[in-house]
């Protein structure tokens, strides 16, 4: 049956038209996103209103599943600790990291119950001796917890390690079942302000102490414009609220249900801002990595220049 002359010009016109929506559509940059993290930077601190492509984000409870779906090619990006970063590399994942962002060594911290200067049973790092220790196993804070107890001059095998996450963690914490806690920002912040517990000792100088923006081998071929973007938004948000701590503190908490002092002291603490991913921090990186690797924390020697791309620089001169 023919078309009414009318129908088919309509019809055609359609076919025409489609292509140039399917252009017209923007691209797409799957972010993975741990709780208070990429999402709430950019949305808070504003870099993100004029963007010329689309974020699909994935929402992750740690750094773990992140890296998993990284792996799987299930997002094209997100952050984590470096030490978490690594230790996936270690296993295989086509993975690589772009960009960095440092926090100060003191937001990893190992926290006891008891006011300073009290008559607990913990006053000093010798005093863990025989005593269980609330961790994550291979990430930041078991290798801060073993760098701590060694700059300390403590056997880590003198110290009983419990391995948890933090949900567990900061429950078997306060029921009086583990007697430290090797944690990080904001976990600490909440014990001390919230939960009666202080500050032990921290990582300070112990540890890079920082987080890197991940992404697969298949973004990394076919989306570079949009990492270099993102990249250079992820340092304008952290230049921002290293600006605006009060109000990106109140507004984080509205996201992720803590009380705001508890993250005013966290952002303190961790005084976190964007560095270059550089030969300088390659170096730093490649000692903790073979530190870590030596403490068992990361399964094999990696060369970490391998597992990064320099090329994304994060634009700080402003």
């Amino acid at each position: 049956m023919r078309l009414p002359r009318r129908t088919a010009l309509l019809a055609a016109g359609a076919l025409l038209a489609a292509p140039a929506i399917a252009r017209a559509a923007p691209p797409v940059l799957r972010v993975g996103n741990q709780r208070g993290g990429l999402r709430s930077l950019l949305d808070v601190s504003g870099v993100a209103q004029d963007l010329t492509y689309r974020i699909e984000w994935s929402e992750f409870p740690a750094a773990q599943p992140l890296l998993e779906a990284l792996n799987a090619d299930a997002v094209d990006l997100g952050s984590m600790g470096d030490l978490n970063f690594f230790s996936v590399y270690a296993s295989g994942a086509p993975i690589k990291a772009i960009a960095a962002q440092r926090s100060d060594g003191a937001s990893q911290a190992i926290v006891v119950r008891g006011a300073p200067g009290g008559d607990g049973p913990i006053r000093t790092l010798a005093d863990l001796r025989g005593k269980r220790v609330a961790a994550a196993r291979g990430g930041w804070t078991h290798y801060s917890l073993l760098a701590i107890l060694r700059n300390a001059g403590i056997d880590p095998a003198e110290v009983r390690i419990a391995w948890m996450l933090p949900a567990d963690a900061a429950l078997a914490f306060r029921a009086g079942e583990v007697d430290a806690w090797s944690i990080w920002e904001p976990y600490t912040s909440l014990e001390v302000l919230q939960f009666g517990g202080r500050v032990l000792a921290d990582a300070h100088g112990l540890t890079p102490s920082a987080s890197l923006i991940a992404v697969n081998r298949s973004a990394l071929r076919e989306k570079r414009p949009l990492l270099a973007d993102f990249v250079r938004r992820h340092a304008a948000g952290w230049a921002w609220a290293r600006g605006h701590l009060p109000e990106y503190a109140r507004s984080t908490a509205q996201l992720i249900r803590l009380p705001v002092p508890v993250l005013e002291r966290a952002y303190r603490v961790n005084d976190a801002r964007a560095i270059p991913l550089d030969d300088a921090l390659i170096r730093e990186f490649q000692t903790a990595v073979d530190r870590a690797t030596e403490y068992g924390v990361i399964a094999r020697r990696i060369n970490v220049a391998e597992a990064v791309d320099t090329s994304f620089p994060p634009g700080l001169e402003g």
